[in-house]
């Protein structure tokens, strides 16, 4: 791989890229770089956790000029997309006069358009934001030279398709796009070839139907209702990890493995889409920080770039492969080691296989001395907990209605008799997913 000092980048940028301990390239940033320095419109295919972000915005900071008007904009799905985002542009801008603004709903907007009116030469934002700025007359694009979107499909998938149509109709004709996306759907070519310059440079960065980092061991283990907390601590005392995000399907769900952990004094805490940014963004702030373990929603699956996260525990299994996807891929970031452990149950073999075919991965059985956890407290749950024949009283006994099987290794789950729902193509596919 070449050296960021090989690029013609002025010395600030090295200085900062240096300090961000940033040397040698990416496959994707050794790629993109020169095209985009060169003048051209560019469209990216790359997987989860290849550098994606640096690629765009280190030609950006080295062409603004400090002139205190917008000359680029970047489009993101979310808010801790736009936070992730903008502390990497902030870094790069480092001492310069250039300025980063960073929009988004759930926050003030009065103080974000009063960032703009101190000028600012990069903006980074969410698409609804982004709208109602323009609305207001307090983001104008009419001097817009880069125009980014980022995780594209991930917008697609949200329903922001129309609103970035619209941003882009906006901003000038002779701009400078760039398009990063981990997959390439249909309607995201279609912006590609209708709102990009015809001699747009196309990159599809790993093998085409390589969607993960291969740095990343995929393993899983059969498991429901309380079983699977026995299986999260056997897996967290096997493999001692580092620092791991554990997603769940629910925001109820999160909370109460956040309260499981803590009862059993494992450093965590966590993040959904229930609490407000602020607390949001502490929770986040602790684990880059000091926190071990992240408990979230999907929030957390795109957006984060922590580099030194060494596990990914699916404790509820997505419902989408291509969720699984961009989950594992907050592991093994800049080409470092990962592991990513699902937890599938028993009626959920095919589901299991859909994400093997579609993430072109293969989920290897972990064996787990779950009998030595099999009598842990779980604590107080207003709901009853199906899938482990037991339930929840106050307090935070657990009662048997009948005994639990345990089967180490993984290897006794369902024959396939389940049924889930999941995405294939942007197409949902309804199999009537059973939730335990």
């Amino acid at each position: 791989m070449k050296e960021f000092r090989e690029l013609n980048l002025k010395h600030e940028l090295l200085e900062a890229l240096k300090q961000m301990n940033f040397h040698q390239m990416t496959e994707v940033q050794e790629k993109a770089i020169p095209v985009v320095l060169e003048g051209k419109d560019i469209v990216v295919r790359s997987k989860t956790g290849s550098g994606k972000t640096v690629a765009f915005l280190v030609p950006i900071v080295q062409s603004v000029e400090p002139e205190r008007y917008p000359q680029a904009i970047v489009i993101v799905p979310t808010r801790e997309l736009a936070l992730q985002v903008s502390s990497v542009a902030q870094k790069l801008v480092g001492r310069s006069r250039t300025k980063v603004a960073i929009v988004y709903g759930g926050a003030s907007i009065n103080v974000q358009v009063q960032a703009l009116e101190r000028g600012a030469e990069i903006v980074i934002g969410t698409p609804g934001r982004i709208l109602d700025l323009i609305d207001r007359g307090a983001l104008v694009l009419d001097r817009i030279r880069f125009f980014v979107l980022d995780e594209a499909d991930l917008m697609l998938d949200m329903g922001f398709i129309d609103d970035i149509k619209q941003i882009m109709s906006l901003a000038p004709r002779d701009r400078q796009s760039m398009l990063f996306s981990a997959t390439m759907p249909r309607p995201i070519a279609e912006i590609s070839r209708n709102h990009m310059k015809s001699d747009c440079v196309r990159l599809t960065i790993g093998e085409e139907e390589e969607l993960t980092v291969s740095t990343i061991t995929h393993g899983y283990f059969n498991a429901s209702g309380r079983l699977k907390f026995a299986a999260l601590l056997a897996y967290i005392d096997k493999f001692n990890p580092k620092k791991g995000i554990i997603f769940t399907s629910t925001q109820r769900e999160s909370e109460f493995v956040h309260r499981f952990l803590q009862q059993q004094n494992i450093d965590a805490i966590v993040m959904h889409g229930g609490m407000s940014q602020s607390q949001r963004e502490r929770s986040l702030h602790a684990f880059k920080s000091h926190v071990r373990f992240l408990i979230s929603t999907n929030l957390a699956s795109r957006g984060l770039d922590i580099p030194d996260i060494s596990d990914v525990i699916n404790f509820d299994a997505p419902d989408d492969p291509h969720v699984y996807v961009h989950r594992v891929g907050r592991s093994a970031r800049m080409g470092k080691n990962g592991r990513a452990f699902t937890m599938f149950g028993f009626e959920q073999r095919g589901l299991m296989k859909d994400i093997e075919m579609t993430a072109n991965v293969e989920m290897v059985p972990i064996e787990l001395d779950v009998d030595k956890y099999k009598d842990v407290q779980i604590p107080i749950n207003e709901r009853r907990h199906g899938g482990g024949g037991g339930r929840f009283r106050r307090g935070g006994d657990f009662h048997h209605e009948r005994r639990l099987e345990f089967h180490p290794g993984g290897h006794s789950g369902g024959g396939g008799g389940g049924r889930h729902s999941y995405r294939r193509g942007g197409e949902r596919r309804d199999r009537g997913h059973r939730r335990y």
